[in-house]
């Protein structure tokens, strides 16, 4: 006979029941066991000691920077256009050569100038003439008037065709004047010395005066400029940095760590930009070794002052978290984490200004491993290269940390 239903029923309540018994004992289990493997010292991978690196806290000069990327600008750049119309006859320059200031670059047709002149200066010639003729006429009729000769009508007259032709001849001059100055445009020259570029038209195009393209590109290279800016918060140390002696410039390269060339800053934006927040510098480089090239981004540092006694760790070894900046010390084969405050920065290397006291060992490498109280291993290589599974572990009830050991390669 099968069994009744409230049977089986009865017997499916029991096996759940004894389901969540031991579902609720296995979770008592953990949670008694947490806070005692939370209490236990941290350790790296597998229970061992993690293997650091460490420096010392050092005391001396820092130089306070500010870091930028700018862009190198020539002092000068030309475009080249031609003032006059007529055919290109000649390109006088090699493209990426440096010519001097005057150097002769293009030459337009001169021919139809040529002419012009000409016309001017026969016309000024025959005008010449007729003052000549003129002013002769007029001293004739002076003393003619004066022995009441002529009538005074006719001296007047005299005197303004005299006026007339004077005139005249100024307006030739300045016609001839003209003349010349536009045959001269026909011969183009570098107006500043530098370095040409690429040529743009060839020998026998047709140009015409301030055409849009440009026939060559001239840019002076030396010295050069680099254009950076720096935030506004920086504005007040820059400004206090000031003085006599001006401020040194290095630009560098992508690496961050070739010096390119040195300069000073010669001058900054007279107001900051609202919508990036920060103010244009102008720095200027000799550049005669043409290691700044025109466009070029560089990384730059800026040099406000030197603090001359000055605690310092490598930059690396700070860590930044919720709380604050801080640095893992070590002491007696154990790390404490340490709050500490930070002032300028020089490359690798960053001002200490509390937290910290010199000749204290700071962790450098190994960090990533590590928890306040931690045992460690010393080692002067670097961390990864240290067969951890050699190292003895330790457990909370074990003697204090072993003073002083460190592992070697």
């Amino acid at each position: 006979m099968s069994q009744p239903a409230s049977a089986r029923l009865s017997r499916a309540a029991l096996v759940w029941g004894l389901v969540f018994v031991l579902l609720v004992g296995a979770i008592l289990w953990v949670l008694m066991r947490t806070p005692k493997a939370a209490t236990a010292p941290s350790r790296g991978l597998f229970g061992q000691p993690a293997v650091v690196r460490v420096v010392p806290v050092e005391r001396g000069p820092l130089s306070v920077q500010v870091k930028a990327i700018g862009t190198v600008t020539p002092l000068n750049t030309v475009q080249v256009r031609s003032r006059v119309a007529g055919e290109l006859v000649r390109l006088a320059f090699e493209e990426g050569a440096e010519v001097a200031a005057g150097d002769l670059l293009a030459e337009i047709d001169p021919r139809p100038y040529q002419v012009q002149l000409a016309q001017a200066e026969g016309q000024a010639r025959q005008n010449q003439a007729q003052l000549q003729n003129a002013e002769q006429d007029l001293a004739l009729y002076e003393e003619l008037f004066k022995d009441d000769a002529i009538a005074r009508q006719t001296l007047t007259e005299q005197r303004a065709l005299v006026a007339q032709l004077r005139a005249a001849a100024q307006t030739n001059q300045a016609q001839i004047d003209d003349a010349r100055l536009q045959l001269s445009w026909t011969r183009i020259t570098a107006p500043v010395a530098g370095r040409v570029g690429l040529r743009a038209l060839d020998p026998g195009n047709l140009v015409g005066a301030n055409d849009s393209t440009a026939l060559v590109t001239l840019t002076q290279t030396r010295p050069i400029n680099v254009l950076f800016t720096v935030p506004e918060t920086q504005l007040q140390a820059l400004r206090d940095a000031l003085g006599a002696q001006p401020l040194v410039v290095e630009a560098v390269a992508r690496n961050d760590q070739t010096v390119l060339a040195r300069g000073t800053l010669t001058t900054f934006d007279n107001q900051i930009d609202t919508a990036t927040g920060t103010l244009k510098l102008k720095a200027e480089f000799s550049n005669d070794d043409d290691a700044l090239f025109p466009n070029q981004f560089v990384n730059v540092r800026l040099f406000l002052r030197t603090l001359d006694d000055t605690l310092t760790i490598p930059s690396d070894a700070v860590q930044y978290g919720s709380r604050g900046t801080y640095v893992y010390v070590e002491h007696d084969g154990k790390v404490a984490l340490r709050f500490i405050g930070l002032g300028p920065v020089d490359g690798e290397r960053v001002a200490v200004l509390s937290g910290l006291e010199e000749g204290e060992q700071v962790v450098l490498e190994g960090i990533d491993r590590l928890r306040d109280g931690a045992p460690v291993v010393v080692t002067d290589g670097a961390p990864e290269a240290v067969n951890v599974d050699a190292v003895p572990t330790e457990t909370s009830e074990d003697a204090p940390a072993r003073s002083g050991r460190r592992a070697r390669q």
